[in-house]
């Protein structure tokens, strides 16, 4: 073999190792950023936010079923929650279950629904987020304290705080306030 011959096969398996050399740099480049990004998505779902999807007709036109969306759960950091927000929780009768209905009750109140009407301490609730009339009677309930009763905008085909074994959603089980539908497009936005 000519030194000719040599120096080409040196500079090809040169090239050839740095091909090597910077395709496995390529690699793991992919392997840190692929880490960070997992690392950072689970630290966003367990500090910041609530990723929730929607699985019945009980928050309709508001939400739709299918919906996915992105609670705050920050939210109550300073202060507490407030009538009208809608709220992601543990469904208090299975706390294995994520839940996501609208603030009624609020601690200490007196609820009543008549004739599809919510009372709250004996006014009448003004409520603009409902689509359809809704119809029948509950309570009168107190919420005790540290407590919230909660209830669908489609009343009548939500399974709520007036269905459940144990009506009331306690503080500590709000995981966030929901304020983002980001699936599918047509309902992109903020929840309100």
């Amino acid at each position: 073999m000519s030194e000719q011959e040599n120096n080409q096969e040196r500079t090809s398996k040169e090239s050839s190792n740095e091909k090597k050399t910077s395709l496995k740099r390529e690699i793991m480049e992919w392997i840190i950023v692929i880490e960070i990004a997992v690392i950072l998505a689970v630290v966003l779902n367990m500090f910041l936010i609530v990723n929730a999807v929607i699985p019945s007709a009980s928050m309709e036109t508001t939400i739709m079923t299918g919906d996915r969306i992105f609670g705050n759960r920050l939210a109550y950091t300073n202060h507490d929650p407030q009538r009208g927000d809608i709220v992601i929780f543990k469904y208090p009768d299975d706390e294995t279950q994520l839940f996501i209905k609208r603030l009624i009750g609020m601690p200490g109140d007196t609820l009543e629904m008549v004739d599809g009407v919510i009372y709250i301490n004996g006014e009448k609730l003004d409520e603009p987020y409902l689509a359809a009339i809704p119809y029948g009677d509950y309570g009168p309930i107190t919420v005790p304290e540290n407590a919230y009763f909660v209830m669908g905008d489609n009343r009548n085909n939500s399974a709520d705080s007036r269905y459940w074994n144990q009506p009331f959603v306690y503080r500590e089980k709000i995981l966030g306030k929901a304020v983002f539908c980001y699936f599918p497009f047509r309902d992109f936005g903020k929840i309100q």
